[in-house]
């Protein structure tokens, strides 16, 4: 089956990111990241110093780079401190005394700016022991070339100024190849001649006959002192006691000089005291009166004033409380006679609107009655009586229909009324008088009653009747 361009398109593209994928993989991989513990020396075509010529190597602590392929390479230098024991023997001092120096160093690799750059220029690809030895013979030489330049008394007496010297000089010496002196630690000096053991004793012994100098000494002066302490102290209480008794008739002399006037001075103080009480015992009685006065004066007006403040408030209260419901019940009259007014004329406007309208559909429904009946208005209100003529027959004989009448009996008793007719014969009449009314009703109608209900007599029929009569 042929490839068409679509499946050409697609394998451009898979290529296409395969080599991109690749070489980010690339990248990603020569980016190098530099541990705490050690430093990342990147050496092949790395630049160039400040003066133009080409650097060796380019140190890196505590970061990341990029390292170019083919032209750059990476290598790491450990910042493990390393411990050297260094038993130095038979060191020449200033003397020319043999002695004995056992020590421990520790250095390591610095990460100084310059001093990185000798290590990875000096220690690049060394083992651990190698650099060791390395360190190690650099610190025999400056540890006997120190200890050549002191005297045996310094190197005794003196520590401080020998490791200060020792770490000088080997710090100095352990920087050109790349590495910085952590610690150092001297166990002992020693000689074969014993000279330092001597300097020993002999410092022993004048110490212990200095001690002994110092004890006897102290001895003497302590009972020197004892005795003139308990001289002064038997010369003390003598003189301390006659001073006290001294001291005491003094006291006592003046304890009685001192209570005599004190007893005086009471009796004139009792004397001066209860004038004093008695006037102000007047003194206060006369306040006290005269105080009550003001206070009975000031409870009075003070009451008083309470009086009328609370009569003036209440009233002032009354009246605000008579202001406020009169002011309310105006309002609610007001809002009730506003709304019943408002209630009112809706609905005597609804019900006019009502009859306007009714008014209206009746006037046009008459117009149009007068309208079918030719423009006669007499022939329009016999249509409108005859279309009302049955509701009003109906409703008449729904009134009566319930009311069962099988026949009519009258009871006579032959009496006659003041007319001299029966009630049989009232009542007969009274039915025909109904009828002429009913003739005018349909006569109004444009009706006629049927004919065996009698008819009207005519004008002449009734003169003929009257002539005869007579």
């Amino acid at each position: 089956m042929p490839y068409g361009p679509s499946s050409s398109l697609l394998v451009l593209i898979c290529v296409i990111a395969l080599l991109v994928l690749t070489t980010l993989i690339v990248i990603a991989s020569r980016y190098r990241k530099c541990p705490s513990d050690k430093i990342m020396v990147i050496y092949g075509k790395v630049g160039s110093n400040a003066d133009g010529t080409s650097r060796s190597a380019k140190c890196i602590h505590g970061g990341a780079a990029f390292i170019w392929p083919v032209i750059q390479s990476v290598e790491f230098l450990d910042l493990t401190p390393i411990s050297i024991n260094v038993d130095l023997k038979n060191a020449l001092s200033k003397q020319n005394i043999r002695v004995d120096v056992p020590s421990r160093f520790t250095v390591g690799i610095s990460t100084e700016a310059g001093v990185m750059q000798n290590a990875a220029e000096r220690m690049l690809g060394l083992k651990l022991d190698d650099i060791q030895e390395l360190a190690k013979d650099i610190i025999f030489g400056q540890l006997r070339l120190v200890v050549a330049t002191m005297e045996i008394e310094e190197l005794n007496a003196d520590r401080d100024k020998f490791l200060e010297a020792v770490s000088r000089n080997v710090e100095t010496e352990l920087k050109k190849i790349g590495l910085r002196l952590i610690n150092v630690n001297v166990t002992d000096i020693t000689d074969e001649s014993g000279y330092i053991s001597a300097l020993g004793k002999e410092a022993a012994a004048k110490a212990i006959n200095d001690a002994k100098i110092s004890v006897a000494q102290a001895d003497r002066e302590g009972a020197i002192g004892s005795a003139n302490a308990e001289r002064d102290q038997r010369i003390s209480v003598s003189m301390a006691n006659s001073e006290a008794i001294e001291g005491e008739n003094k006291a006592k002399v003046q304890v009685a000089e001192s209570n005599a006037i004190l007893r005086e001075r009471e009796a004139e103080a009792l004397k001066r005291a209860t004038a004093a009480e008695k006037i102000q015992a007047a003194k206060a009685l006369e306040e006290a009166y005269a105080a009550q006065q003001a206070a009975e004066q000031a409870r009075a007006s003070l009451e008083q004033a309470t009086l009328e403040a609370d009569i003036i408030v209440k009233a002032e209260i009354e009246k605000k409380q008579i202001e406020l419901k009169a002011e309310a019940e105006a309002e609610q009259i007001r809002r009730r006679a506003k709304g019943e007014a408002d209630a009112t004329l809706m609905k005597m406007q609804a019900e006019a609107d009502g009859m306007r309208e009714m008014l209206k559909k009746q006037a046009e429904g008459f117009a149009e009655i007068v309208k079918s009946a030719g423009g006669e208005s007499n022939d329009a209100v016999r249509l409108m009586i005859a279309d009302k003529l049955e509701e009003l027959t109906k409703i008449q004989v729904e009134a009566i229909k319930n009311i069962k009448i099988d026949k009519v009996t009258v009871w006579d008793g032959g009496q006659t009324g003041e007319d001299g007719k029966t009630a049989t014969a009232n009542f007969l009449s009274g039915m025909m008088k109904s009828i002429p009314p009913m003739n005018e009703m349909f006569d109004m109608a444009g009706m006629k009653l049927p004919s065996y209900l009698g008819s009207e007599k005519s004008a002449e029929d009734g003169a003929s009747a009257s002539d005869s009569n007579v």
